[in-house]
């Protein structure tokens, strides 16, 4: 029975509304717990309104992941949130989903027939990556210790466009990274360099299909034959790892005869971001090999302790199942045609873009023509490296337009980016080339005022 008290107290947070609550006055415990809770209304409302200071998702251009799916997708996504992957033996359809994206997917990448071909789902591409190079690291080793060779001192040899997480796994997992440096004039892999670095101890060469710098593609065609060439003269076989976070997802709908994966004869895994083009919100990425003889068995788990034997090849052992899903939904709700053009007018955006930069006075564009919708742009001279106060004036429309030194050998060249998602019309884009024009005339004269449109919310 409640005391009078209590019933008093019920009443007073029942009438009393969100906003004039304690809580709203009262200094919050920001780094530690609180002897008292709140009620949920004013929990809410707080980190609610907190969270409005972050930018907005559909004007943040510096971001490959996605920021928009259908309802039905987010049903989906919402029903399924509690699943956890790994519980296969609980939730054997969703094992199933994840089985089928996993040939769905090697099937775009031409995965041939007559092979075996095994992968993983993953929290996004930088699992994907350390997971395929750990594979070739054993691989190199196992092959090593039949012929009775030394494991001692693997290498990897990257292009300077490679993403960090490249750089973490060989700092992680003990491996010498042999780095071939961008220029001026160039700002993907030379094959020429690369293949020089190519030894007996080379578990692998990484490709990137779309730079996070540029969006420009790594020569994979000229670097599988280079290394055809090596194997003929060397006699051994070094595979590329393909990085297809960015461009996976887009080439086998963009151009589907552009040549950079399973087709070529080195290319013995693939990783792709489903939370990218794949257009399924964070966190969701793929790992595909071309045969199960690239995946060395000694680095699969089998576990029974969930309720019956399974197979697990992760970094981490637990991981939400709902994404998964909406992977599948994805590729079973568009189909080829729907990502054709979904990702056809990202394109067709990405260059309308490049083009109107092309035309300015002020702005230049790495690739005039880019092959995926990314596009990457500079100052021209004489405000060549001010790039970064373009970005700052841009926040204050609400864009949010990174700016950023290129890597060693380039580094003096600064670039702004722009990823041309789902999301981001033909209207957004003509605003953004306007704000870009107002916030360049403040640039040549900070005490101009701000005018022209209002920002875009």
């Amino acid at each position: 029975m409640l005391t009078r008290r209590h019933h008093a107290r019920k009443t007073e947070e029942f009438l009393t509304p969100t906003y004039g609550t304690r809580f709203f006055t009262n200094d919050l415990e920001a780094f530690s717990m609180s002897e008292n809770g709140t009620n949920p209304q004013s929990a809410y409302q707080i980190i609610h309104d907190e969270l409005e200071l972050d930018g907005n998702p559909s004007l943040n251009l510096a971001s490959f992941v996605t920021t928009w799916m259908e309802p039905e997708a987010q049903k989906l996504i919402s029903e399924n949130l509690q699943k956890n992957l790994v519980d296969q033996s609980e939730y054997p359809q969703t094992g199933q989903l994840q089985h089928r994206v996993i040939h769905m997917l090697a099937s775009l990448f031409h995965a041939p027939e007559d092979q075996d071909v095994t992968g993983t789902s993953t929290i996004g591409s930088s699992e994907a990556i350390f997971l395929g190079l750990l594979a070739h690291k054993k691989q190199w080793q196992s092959n090593r210790k039949k012929r009775g060779l030394s494991t001692e001192s693997p290498n990897l040899v990257v292009g300077g466009d490679v993403h960090v997480v490249w750089e973490k796994f060989c700092r992680y997992f003990d491996v010498e990274l042999r780095m071939v440096p961008l220029s001026k004039e160039r700002f993907v892999l030379d094959v020429a360099v690369a293949t020089s670095l190519v030894d007996e101890n080379t578990i692998a060469v990484g490709a990137v299909l779309g730079t996070t710098f540029t969006g420009q593609l790594d020569p994979v065609v000229e670097l599988n034959e280079a290394l055809e060439k090596r194997f003929l003269e060397k006699g051994y076989f070094v595979p590329i790892h393909v990085d297809g976070a960015s461009g996976g997802f887009l080439l086998p709908f963009l151009d589907p005869e552009f040549v950079w994966d399973f087709r070529l004869s080195h290319v013995r895994s693939i990783n792709v971001s489903g939370h990218k083009f794949g257009l399924v919100y964070p966190g969701v990425g793929w790992l595909l090999f071309r045969d199960r003889s690239d995946l060395p068995d000694d680095l699969v788990f089998r576990v029974n302790y969930l309720g019956a034997e399974e197979e697990t090849y992760t970094l981490n052992f637990s991981s939400n199942a709902a994404f998964v899903i909406a992977q599948y939904y994805n590729l079973l709700r568009l189909g080829k045609q729907g990502y054709r053009q979904i990702l056809h007018n990202c394109l067709e955006n990405a260059r309308f873009f490049a083009r109107k930069l092309k035309k300015s006075s002020i702005f230049i564009p790495v690739d005039s023509h880019p092959s995926l919708p990314i596009v990457a742009f500079s100052l021209r001279p004489p405000h060549a490296g001010r790039e970064m106060e373009i970005s700052s004036e841009l926040r204050k429309f609400g864009w949010i337009v990174p700016a950023y030194s290129l890597p060693p050998k380039a580094e003096n060249i600064m670039v702004l980016r722009v990823v041309v998602r789902e999301q981001v019309s033909r209207n957004m884009l003509e605003h953004l080339l306007e704000h870009l024009d107002i916030s360049s005339k403040i640039l040549k004269n900070p005490s101009l005022p701000v005018q022209g449109s209002p920002p875009v919310c």
